[in-house]
């Protein structure tokens, strides 16, 4: 099974890989214990009806959640994904905002541990509970002391995509020439609120600050449609499919109406794969698996006008978009292949 997703030539980035920190010091947080108690609902949604092939060449302990990032990294050699942006999570709405879950120091000294395969990704929620200005400098630290590149902003922790005050935040952002990762659609776990960050209110981001990259999670689900329109009219808008891809395999039809509209919409060079990882190996196989070999069945092509993924639009959407926003030479693997 290794050398079987290894023998492909995608060089693939994975903008979401999450770092969850050790639960032990916050897991007496109800916020925390709510969190969790979703996580069962969403492995339902995400994998529910998943055939039982896609289950062959797992190991048992990939199906656990697995805190070292030395396990991410076996994960990535295994199949074939020779980049990840090392997403630190915050959740700090879980701990009634006393603690976070893991830091953007730690974080760092992940990276710095092996440049090569990881890159740095600080989180910078929540922009509003933390201060703009103090956001503003750990923007300003991140990209001039340590050269990063991409960051992350969650804003069902926080406040509204397009709540004004976050103005001097984009405005840095977009100075600063970074990449910024925002999550789209509902939050998926409580206490983090939804209708923060619905996708029609990155429109008024996109609006303002049209040479900012702005990159959304998970297509806006289920507002894909919404998130489309605003890519739609802004070039600067990035669809990130993370955490969708394993419907490719349990839900194609699912996920082909996903893909097919974002295709129609926004073109093959501004869809982006990801991972969503949270401590599974199991979802890098599944993201890798089902964005290698899914096709969008011929009946849909011909019913919906969606066109075929061909081998480029692979190539451009597991890395070489990406790759192109954060300036990064593809042409020689970060894995063995």
């Amino acid at each position: 099974m290794p050398d079987e997703f290894k023998k492909d030539d995608y060089f693939k980035i994975d903008p979401e890989p999450h770092l969850l920190g050790g639960m032990e010091h916050i897991k007496h947080f109800p916020g925390v214990q709510m969190w969790w108690k979703a996580v069962d609902g969403c492995l339902n949604a995400l994998f529910g009806g998943m055939p039982e092939k896609y289950y062959q060449g797992l190991e048992d302990h990939e199906m656990r959640k697995n805190e070292d990032p030395e396990g991410l990294l076996a994960a990535m050699d295994k199949y074939g994904v020779d980049i990840a942006c090392l997403l630190p999570e915050s959740m700090m709405d879980t701990t009634g905002f006393t603690d976070r879950w893991c830091s953007n120091g730690r974080m760092g000294k992940i990276v710095d541990s092996h440049p090569d395969r990881f890159m740095y990704q600080p989180n910078v929620s929540p922009v509003l509970f933390k201060g703009v200005r103090n956001t503003i400098w750990e923007l300003e630290y991140w990209v001039k002391e340590k050269g990063a590149k991409i960051f992350k902003y969650y804003p069902p922790e926080d406040t509204f995509i397009n709540n004004p005050e976050l103005w001097p935040f984009y405005e840095k952002a977009q100075k600063l020439g970074i990449a910024l990762d925002i999550h789209t659609g509902f939050s998926w776990v409580p206490p983090g609120k939804s209708k923060h960050a619905l996708p029609i209110l990155l429109d008024d981001v996109a609006r303002d600050f049209p040479e900012l990259k702005l990159i959304a999670f998970h297509m806006g689900y289920p507002y894909c449609d919404d998130l489309n329109m605003v890519a739609m009219g802004h070039p600067n808008v990035y669809l990130c499919l993370s955490l969708l891809v394993p419907w490719s395999l349990c839900a194609p039809r699912k996920f082909a109406k996903i893909i097919g509209e974002a295709l129609r919409w926004a073109g093959p060079d501004r869809i982006i794969w990801g991972t969503d990882f949270a401590g599974f190996a199991s979802q890098i196989k599944f993201a890798v698996e089902g964005m290698r070999q899914f096709q969008i069945p011929e009946d849909m092509q011909e019913g919906y006008g969606y066109s075929a993924i061909t081998d480029e639009d692979r190539r451009k959407i597991f890395g070489g978009n990406l790759a192109g926003i954060l300036g990064i030479d593809t042409t020689k693997r970060r894995v063995a292949v």
